[in-house]
């Protein structure tokens, strides 16, 4: 590569994470305009061949505004003729083709085939299946640099929450859990620490993923949230000795799941009084009297009051200006909104790489933001 061709890694390089989607946009389009030119000429660069029609001759700058930004391009010039890509000329449609292709280039079990009838869509000759290996490969380093970077300092709070999706394993279509992991540090700083995927309910998977945070030094954690998983507590005690709260939004919509419909907004109003009290003793106390109230006619919600009432008033134990963001995993909301919107245009995966690949991807670009 020529000091005229602005590679892949230069270009990912040369930007910080926050910009990481408008680098690998840019990359994107630069290497489908690399290939569509050697088309148009007949011969790569400085091949000598028989069929070769013209020659390059340098670039010229042009700027593609899209929803990721300006992206800064170069538009390979040629001696004879001229090379203009089509998709600068219809900029709506094409803003959404871009987003596709980057999506399906980061999803390395899709047909080339596949991509290609993307790029085709964006008026462009394709792309091989060694262009989008590259490009994934590229990402990949990215991506793996981030999830497994070193954590330094004390994160007393840590949020698990799990998004399922689809993928394919051997011919068939299982349903996984990608675990995203968010920590908050002593200085009350926020951070994507970790993303692990597999079957959500065993206790091997979440020993597992606790101790690669702690091999990458998250240290000090004294209340992990999440929603109730199998085997997940006792990993939480086994790992990093800490309390658990059980998501208060996931738990209230199970208790109600015992409630007939008409009957779920008075429920849910006796049961909110106990999370109004100002500590841990009266919140106990009011639990236990709704539950004794509802106990004659639904006795399988008062069962279930019985048995999680510890962990569903574990913030309490909390300093109370930090518990409106600890009672339930809301604060990965917006988050998960991103990953789950990246992740349906996928629709299945083909495999745990991939899904890393592209959910990675997102975690990267939002821990920044």
């Amino acid at each position: 590569m020529t000091e005229e061709r602005l590679g892949l890694a230069e270009l990912l390089e040369k930007t910080g994470e926050g910009d990481f989607l408008r680098a690998v946009a840019e990359a994107v389009l630069q290497l489908l305009m690399e290939a569509d030119v050697e088309g148009m000429i007949g011969a790569g660069r400085y091949e000598r061949s028989g069929e070769r029609s013209t020659w390059r001759n340098g670039y010229r700058d042009r700027t593609l505004d899209t929803r990721l930004g300006s992206l800064q391009l170069r538009i390979p010039k040629l001696r004879q003729g001229s090379y203009f890509p089509p998709f600068l000329e219809a900029r709506k449609s094409s803003e959404k083709a871009l987003v596709a292709v980057i999506q399906e280039a980061w999803i390395g079990g899709v047909s080339t085939r596949r991509v290609d009838d993307l790029v085709q869509a964006m008026g462009l000759s394709g792309i091989s299946k060694s262009q989008v290996s590259k490009l994934c490969k590229e990402i990949d380093e990215r991506v793996h640099a981030f999830l497994d970077r070193p954590l330094a300092g004390e994160w007393p709070y840590l949020w698990l929450d799990a998004t399922y999706l689809k993928q394919r394993e051997g011919g068939r279509i299982v349903s996984v859990a990608a675990i995203i992991a968010v920590a908050v540090n002593s200085d009350g700083r926020r951070e994507i620490v970790g993303l692990h995927i597999g079957p959500s309910e065993a206790e091997t998977f979440w020993s597992t993923f606790l101790r690669s945070l702690a091999r990458r030094g998250l240290r000090g954690v004294k209340l992990v949230i999440s929603d109730a998983h199998e085997g997940l507590k006792a990993a939480i005690r086994r790992v990093f000795a800490a309390s658990w709260q059980r998501c208060r939004v996931h738990w209230m919509r199970n208790a109600l799941a015992y409630v007939p419909k008409t009957q779920q907004s008075m429920v849910a109003a006796a049961l909110r009084q106990a999370f109004l009290q100002p500590d841990r003793a009266q919140a106990s106390q009011m639990l236990r009297h709704v539950a004794d109230q509802l106990r004659p006619k639904w006795p399988k919600l008062a069962t279930l009051i019985d048995d999680s009432e510890t962990d569903v008033l574990s913030y309490l134990d909390f300093p109370e200006p930090h518990r409106s963001k600890l009672h339930s995993t809301n604060p990965l909301e917006r988050l998960n909104k991103e990953v789950k919107r990246r992740a349906d245009v996928v629709g299945i995966f083909p495999n745990e790489a991939a899904i890393i690949r592209l959910i990675g991807a997102v975690l990267l670009e939002q821990n920044d933001e």
